[in-house]
């Protein structure tokens, strides 16, 4: 028996779409900068589009400006699809179905720190860096790693949602109904202020200050 398509807000939906374009986009273009300037680590010897660095960069800032927007969301009302108090015992129970949902709660929660990482050595970097072949700076070492962190969070997303709910759930993020109350007015009714637990406060400190310091750091250091 087939599953029937689970109903997402009209607001994740919105959110979700925005910041999955804005990644893949980011990923790629992202691999385009270093398969131009880079190569050490392999190449795909892709053509070389003019201003490859600036067209990342542009849509990095736009992910940066989203992003925060995205994580109060998963925070503060979406918070039930992020790592719970009871997760670690959760991850116990091998091979049950609770085991399969926390591991995709946790994954849900890393690939937001895994952006918040990327922003940060994202925006430290210099455009004049790749160019001038200075390769070996900190900044964009850091930022290659965070490239292949995000690239695995990416990945393991949309395994666990896969494993979890299956095809229904992972085309029910582009399903385009609207039911009658999910009007604007209505979008933040089931927001929580005060967070699920410590654990989660943690990880919004470790996501929230992190986008903060993507702001301010370049012009500090500056």
């Amino acid at each position: 028996m087939s599953r029937t398509i689970p109903y997402q807000p009209v607001l994740l939906r919105l959110l979700h779409i925005a910041i999955a374009i804005l990644v893949f986009a980011s990923l790629i273009t992202g691999f385009m900068v270093y398969d131009r300037f880079d190569k050490r680590f392999g190449t795909l010897n892709l053509p070389v589009i003019p201003n490859t660095q600036g067209i990342h960069g542009t849509i990095a800032l736009t992910f940066l400006i989203v992003l925060p927007i995205f994580a109060i969301y998963c925070f503060h009302v979406g918070y039930r699809r992020l790592v719970q108090k009871d997760s670690l015992n959760q991850l116990q129970s091998v091979g049950k179905p609770i085991w399969w949902v926390s591991l995709q709660r946790l994954t849900n929660t890393l690939i937001l720190v895994s952006a918040t990482f990327a922003a940060i050595t994202g925006r430290m970097m210099k455009e004049e860096w790749l160019p001038s072949g200075e390769l070996d700076r900190a900044w964009y070492i850091g930022h290659l790693i965070a490239w292949l962190v995000m690239l695995i969070s990416v990945a393991m997303h949309l395994l666990m949602s896969a494993k979890v709910g299956g095809l229904p759930l992972l085309l029910s993020i582009y399903n385009w109904k609207i039911r009658a109350e999910d009007i604007p007015n209505a979008w933040f009714n089931n927001i929580q202020l005060k967070p699920s637990s410590n654990v989660l406060l943690v990880f919004e400190l470790l996501v929230m200050g992190g986008i903060a310091i993507a702001f301010l750091l370049p012009a500090i250091s500056s």
